[in-house]
C-alpha cells in the first residue's frame, strides 16, 4: 500500500483489479442481455435498430458518461450509427483499448447470445470501470458496432475513417482491440441440451495478418487474465479469427475476438443451433450459459487491468 502525502490510502495495481472486478455483477449482466433483447434482433435498418441504439446511448450515460458519441455513417441500407463512450486515461489519456461487440442481430428472434451476451459484457465493463474511484492509465473506449451481420461496416467504416486521427483529443492511439461476440452457448460438437463439461472461453486472433505477432500477445494476456478458481472455464486460443468486428482491425493494431466457440470449426459447423435463428431468446439460455458469458467480463476485466492500468482513487 501506498501512503500519499495527504494520508490517505491507494491501493497496489493488483489491489485495485481485484477491487474493481469484484463489482461485476452477474444479474447485472443478465439485465443487459434482457434489455438489449427487448428490441428483437435489432436488425440494420429497422426501427428496432434505431430503438436500440438510444438504448445503448441512454445506458452509456446511467453509468456516468458524458463522452457518449453516435458515430454515424453510410450502409448500403441507409444512414446506420455505431455509438461509444471513453473512459479517459488518468496519465496517459492519448493511448486506448477499444472493447467492442455488435449490437445488431438477425434470424426473427432476440439475437440474445448473437451478440446481447457480448454486448452485455462490454456494458459491464463500461459500467464498473465509471464505477466511483475506479481509475485508469490509458483510456478504453467501449463500441458497439452496428451492421455486422450483413458485412461489419459498421466497424470497418469506423476503421476506415478514424485510423488517420490517432493521436488527436478524439481518437487516442489504438493499442489493441478486444471484441466480444456470442458469449454464452458452448455445449460441444454436435450441441446437447446442457453446457459440455469441456466449456472454454474461446479467445482469437488472425495468424495470417499483418499484426499477427502484436494480436497473440494480447491473447496470451487475456489467456493469463482469465480465472482459475473452481468451477471456472478455462481459457483457449486459436489463431484464425474470422466472421467478427476486429478482423476490421486486424492488419493495424493488435486485434482479438473472445467468444463462446471457435468461429471455423464451431460456429459455423452448427455448434449453436440458435445461430441466427428465431430461437435466439433470452429465456432458452440456462443459468450455466449466463455464467459461462459472465466469465468473459471477469477475463477481459482483469486483462484491462494490466493493458490499461486500473488503479483506485484514494477513500477516506
Amino acid at each position: 500500500m501506498l501512503v500519499l502525502a495527504a494520508g490517505l490510502l491507494a491501493q497496489t495495481p493488483s489491489g485495485a483489479i481485484s477491487t474493481a472486478a469484484a463489482r461485476l455483477d452477474l444479474d447485472r449482466f443478465k439485465g443487459h442481455i434482457q434489455g438489449l433483447s427487448q428490441f428483437g434482433d435489432r436488425l440494420q435498418g429497422t426501427q428496432r435498430n434505431r430503438d436500440a441504439i438510444a438504448w445503448l446511448e441512454q445506458q452509456l450515460k446511467s453509468f456516468g458518461y458524458t463522452n457518449v458519441v453516435r458515430h454515424r455513417y453510410m450502409s448500403y441500407d441507409g444512414p446506420l450509427e455505431n455509438v461509444y463512450a471513453t473512459k479517459t486515461g488518468d496519465t496517459t489519456p492519448g493511448e486506448m483499448y477499444i472493447v467492442s461487440a455488435h449490437m445488431d442481430g438477425r434470424g426473427g428472434g432476440q439475437a440474445a447470445d448473437d451478440d446481447a451476451s457480448g454486448c452485455a459484457v462490454v456494458l459491464e465493463l463500461a459500467r464498473v470501470l465509471a464505477s466511483p474511484g475506479v481509475k485508469t492509465n490509458r483510456s478504453v473506449r467501449f463500441i458497439f458496432w452496428n451492421n455486422e451481420e450483413y458485412g461489419m461496416d459498421g466497424s470497418g467504416t469506423y476503421a476506415r475513417d478514424r485510423a488517420r486521427l490517432q493521436g488527436t483529443p478524439d481518437e487516442p492511439k489504438w493499442l489493441g482491440v478486444i471484441q466480444h461476440d456470442m458469449m454464452m452457448y458452448d455445449h460441444g460438437m454436435p450441441p446437447g441440451p446442457n453446457q459440455s463439461p469441456t466449456a472454454d472461453i474461446n479467445i482469437e486472433y488472425q495468424e495470417n495478418s499483418k499484426m499477427a505477432a502484436e494480436s497473440e500477445k494480447l491473447a496470451a494476456v487475456l489467456k493469463q487474465s482469465n480465472p482459475v478458481q473452481p468451477g471456472d472455464y478455462p481459457a483457449v486460443i486459436g489463431n484464425n479469427m474470422a466472421g467478427t468486428d476486429s478482423i476490421r482491425f486486424e492488419d493495424v493494431v493488435a486485434s482479438v475476438s473472445v467468444r463462446e466457440a471457435e468461429r471455423v470449426t464451431g460456429i459455423i459447423r452448427g455448434s449453436n443451433p440458435n445461430h441466427h435463428e428465431p430461437t435466439d431468446k433470452y429465456e432458452n439460455y440456462r443459468e450455466e450459459d449466463f455464467r459461462f458469458g459472465f466469465q468473459s467480463a471477469r477475463l477481459t476485466l482483469n486483462a484491462l487491468g494490466q493493458l490499461a492500468g486500473i488503479t483506485m482513487a484514494p477513500t477516506r
